[in-house]
């Protein structure tokens, strides 16, 4: 885990609390406005939206079209979906279960 040599350090647990402690979409909606551009959560949300469609089997080109992500931003999310700690497959399974 990539992150791991950062568990513990002040700031990044502080983030993961903040997320945490957020009750509703509504109140993410807040929060990621004042933390993050609109590019950078646009981007984040792409990388969600490219793992769940690697994971049904979508080809680059679908991908690339459908959301526009790059092939080295799809490249990166299938090496993390293969080689990772699988937080996407965690992520994904969980809200579309809810479904």
């Amino acid at each position: 885990m990539q992150l791991d040599k950062l568990r513990g350090k002040k700031e990044l647990d502080q983030l993961f609390e903040a997320i945490l402690s957020l009750k509703d979409k509504d109140e993410c909606y807040i929060f990621f406005d004042d933390l993050c551009t609109v590019n950078e959560v646009k981007s984040l949300a792409q990388r969600l939206e490219v793992a769940r469609m690697l994971g049904e089997g979508y080809t680059y080109n679908q991908i690339e079209t459908e959301t526009g992500a790059s092939t080295a931003t799809i490249s990166r999310v299938k090496r993390c979906l293969n080689y990772g700690n699988d937080g996407y497959q965690m992520v994904l399974n969980r809200i579309y279960d809810k479904k």
